[in-house]
């Protein structure tokens, strides 16, 4: 491989990587690389839609990395999941369809980001969509993401959307529809009972494609530049040997929050003072390479319950073997379970325009799932902040591309953000105080009875408050001077260089994060092939 030349090179087959593999190489003339510093994507759990228990924080295919100790959460540091496999996050996510809220789209725009608004991005959600429910305004079928209903249920969950109702929050039938607010049943990105990530969508059929090559344990080392403009890449692979790959078009940059502005980093595009700390040359002076990272943080409440829940039908073998033949006869039951069985969106507090917190509701609950359940009847009840104030940033730890970058989240250094979280819990609270699910719940386990002072609540909220694996921004598309991308994702100073993936987020969504991705991907890929013939 080394001294091949190609048209493209993308870097990082996560959710917009694989779709920019898959429409890019849709031109046969065009020869497309595709570089995945992780494996292919054959453990079988990540198929599995529960498999996310097994894959998260497993080496193999997750990059493992964590955040430094954080004064918003009492000095605690966080374990950041993320891909490290053909897929990327979405062959290790829960699996949730979520948009995010169209406003979020329009503040993009209104912020100078000409093409980002809602009814722009509004088709090419649609566009890659294999929607379930059926087409209309604002669904798709026939692309190749499957979008499908939940294929399980528990009472505990439906006893949720119930006391929701009474506590004045309505259900709705589809959070991805015309309106975000209320509580419904989760849609998932699975088809016929298995994971459908990026790779299974997108990549795998592109990969009969000749013009298409996809090396995977190739970790990108640094872009090569030459008169401000990238002319290839430098990888290592498994064995830590280093090659050469030129481009006589573009590199794209889909490595991921952390990803791509450390390999911008390493590249020499960065803050110039702090790159030169690290011994590499400062070649292009963007300071906001890094900066504005931001995340979701949740707080998990845990109820234990009067009645069974999954917690019981996990904790014997025959319970597991149950489980496990069911999903092998039939693709149904606690298997194909994504990561929340309702999710919900809610206003705390009279004049916000939109939701500002959103729920995850489980039927199980646990201190770190991947250590098994609590030995009794419990569900969980996630609540995090949508919009978050506080904002963190990614430096670099070496000049060397295998030492993980610092992670500094910076979770709740704003009073609104405090308020927000602490708000959302005792909206949590109320709910679960309804007698609809009143009479279900023997007792608050986590945090524990009487636990309903604000600093009590924000100080539990310190203590036990995890991310819920949104990182988001650390590459921000704007035209200011700490802007890193520009609105057709080009890298500020330099040609032929892009980033497209979550990092050029200017503000996080409103919800989960993989859907934007895919988005974030379908429509590089549009403002690059538009370039591509204009030229």
């Amino acid at each position: 491989m080394d001294g091949a030349e190609f048209d493209y090179v993308i870097v990082g087959a996560g959710s917009a990587g694989c779709v920019l593999a898959n429409r890019l190489s849709e031109n046969p003339r065009d020869r497309v690389l595709l570089l995945e510093a992780g494996g292919p994507d054959n453990n079988p759990w990540i198929h599995i839609p529960v498999g996310y228990f097994k894959t998260m924080h497993n080496p193999a295919v997750d990059w493992c990395y964590r955040t430094e100790p954080d004064p918003g959460l009492n000095g605690r540091a966080l374990d950041w999941p993320r891909g490290k496999v053909l897929g990327g996050s979405s062959s290790l996510n829960g699996l949730l369809y979520v948009r995010g809220q169209p406003q979020d789209y329009d503040r993009w725009a209104q912020m100078g980001n000409v093409g980002w608004g809602w009814s722009d991005v509004l088709p090419l959600f649609k566009r890659s969509e294999d929607q379930e429910r059926g087409a209309d305004d604002l669904h798709g079928v026939g692309g190749p993401l499957s979008v499908s209903n939940m294929r399980v249920s528990r009472s505990i969950c439906e006893a949720w959307i119930e006391a929701a109702k009474a506590q004045g929050i309505p259900y709705n039938p589809d959070i991805n529809g015309p309106e975000q607010e209320g509580m419904t049943n989760a849609q998932l990105t699975m088809k016929n009972g298995r994971r459908c990530s990026a790779a299974v969508a997108f990549l795998r059929p592109a990969m009969k494609r000749e013009n298409l090559t996809v090396i995977t344990r190739a970790q990108t080392s640094r872009i090569e530049l030459s008169e401000g403009r990238a002319t290839g890449l430098r990888y290592l692979d498994r064995d830590g040997t280093e090659h050469a790959v030129k481009v006589r078009g573009e590199v794209i940059l889909s490595a991921g929050a952390i990803g791509s502005p450390q390999i911008l980093m390493l590249s020499g595009i960065g803050d110039s003072a702090t790159l030169a700390g690290h011994g590499i040359e400062p070649l292009v002076h963007l300071p906001g390479v890094g900066g504005n990272l931001q995340d979701h943080l949740q707080a998990r409440l845990v109820f234990k319950c009067q009645e069974p829940t999954l917690n019981d039908e996990v904790r014997s073998l025959f319970g597991k073997a149950r489980i496990g033949l069911r999903y092998a006869l039939f693709r149904r039951g606690p298997m194909t379970m994504a990561a929340s069985l309702v999710i919900g969106f809610a206003r705390t507090r009279e004049g916000l325009e939109t939701p500002d917190v959103q729920y995850h509701i489980q039927p199980w609950s646990a201190d770190s799932p991947g250590e098994g359940v609590h030995p009794f009847s419990a569900f969980t009840a996630s609540v995090c902040q949508l919009r978050p104030e506080s904002r963190g940033s990614l430096t670099l730890r070496s000049g060397d591309v295998r030492d993980h970058p610092v992670i500094r989240a910076n979770y709740l250094s704003t009073e609104t953000d405090c308020r927000t979280i602490v708000a959302g819990v005792r909206q949590a609270q109320a709910i679960a105080a309804q007698a609809p699910l009143a009479s279900r719940i023997s007792v608050p386990h986590s945090p524990g009875p009487g636990t309903h002072d604000d600093a009590a609540i924000l100080d539990w909220v310190r203590n036990t408050s995890t991310t819920i694996y949104h990182p988001s921004g650390t590459c921000r598309m704007g035209q200011d001077p700490s802007a890193v991308v520009d609105s057709c994702l080009n890298v500020h100073g330099v040609r032929g260089l892009r980033v497209a993936d979550c990092s050029i987020m200017p503000e996080i969504v409103s919800g989960n994060t993989n859907a934007p991705a895919i988005m974030i991907g379908e429509k590089a890929s549009d403002i690059i092939r538009a370039d591509r013939r204009a030229l």
